[in-house]
């Protein structure tokens, strides 16, 4: 078995080579990774090392074929299954990097939190990048949404970020592609979800329901054809699927992708657009977001690259990014 050859990308530039060997080859002994290095099996550039150099950008790691049993399907307590490969995709994914927050352009399918059925999900992986951090959720996004996730590193940052997403000081965006015209080009939805519905009236919601107050404000960016909506959404509350119960229900216009409230409505405008929209995702990107960085205290705006899938309509349909 040959031995593999592996270019350090921006993402891993700064880590300290003994941390990315322990990154990608969880169970590896650091005794057994000494070893190696002591007998010129792990390279850096072609030449010998230690363990404690620091990586750069472009720089080439030799990784001996001896290494091959390590890159087995990893298990957590939960039943999670993910591979060095599932590890690798995610960290392309990272759009931001300090010692207090990891910022992810997430993909729409992977789920943000673990749980039974669930094989792969962006907490137990980040935790596997991030072996020596104490990673932590401060907010969530659907598994069919596209976007952005920031992720505390520590719990001081944890701590910070969880209460600026509680009281809604940090500000969410999101752009989404409607199936439908809206007759208002703005407005604000203020009402109540529970469990798939939406209700106006408070008073006429049934007993055994739970129902939370869910606020939207949306803008109409532009139109295509007359038949679909570029919206941008900031909602005010972050309730389960409240921006595809608000698209679907409030505003009578589902977001295209959306099997789940979307294929009741407007089955017409659908096949209009089968051609063009051959993707079976949602078209709902959580596109920006502006808060105070937990360890700086200064104000940071990310914004998310619009994913492939999206890309190419956008451009069909000359949309443009706020």
């Amino acid at each position: 078995m040959a031995a593999e050859f592996i270019t350090i990308s921006d993402v891993d530039a700064g880590t300290r080579l003994l941390r990315w060997f322990l990154r990608n080859y969880p169970g590896m002994l650091q005794r057994d990774f000494y070893k190696l290095c002591r007998g010129g099996q792990i390279r850096i550039n072609s030449s010998r090392c230690h363990g404690a150099e620091i990586l750069s950008t472009g720089d080439v790691i030799r990784i001996p074929p001896t290494l091959s049993s390590y890159k087995k399907v990893n298990k957590t307590e939960t039943g999670e299954k993910f591979s060095l490969t599932d590890l690798e995709n995610l960290r392309q994914c990272i759009i931001h990097n300090d010692k207090d927050i990891v910022v992810f352009n997430k993909p729409a399918g992977l789920a943000v939190q673990g749980g039974t059925g669930i094989k792969k999900s962006i907490d137990k992986m980040a935790a596997a990048l991030f072996p020596y951090d104490k990673i932590s959720l401060v907010h969530r996004i659907d598994k069919e949404t596209s976007g952005l996730l920031v992720v505390a590193k520590n719990q001081k940052a944890a701590q910070d970020l969880s209460l600026q997403f509680q009281n809604k000081t940090a500000h969410k965006e999101y752009l989404a592609l409607l199936n439908g015209t809206l007759s208002e080009r703005t407005g604000i939805i203020d009402n109540y979800v529970a469990k798939g519905y939406v209700f106006d009236d408070f008073a006429k919601i049934p007993k055994e329901i739970v129902a939370q107050r869910a606020i939207t404000e949306y803008k109409v960016l532009s139109e295509a054809s007359g038949l679909l909506s570029w919206v941008l959404f900031s909602p005010k509350t972050g309730r389960t699927h409240q921006l595809r119960l608000h698209s679907a229900f409030s505003l009578g216009a589902p977001i295209i992708g959306d099997d789940l409230y979307g294929y009741k409505q407007s089955k017409k405008n659908n096949s209009i657009f089968e051609s063009l929209l051959k993707t079976q995702k949602l078209f709902l990107l959580a596109y920006r977001i502006t808060f105070k960085h937990p360890g700086t205290g200064k104000t940071m705006t990310v914004r998310a690259n619009v994913p492939d899938f999206m890309q190419s309509v956008i451009k069909f349909l000359e949309l443009q990014l706020p």
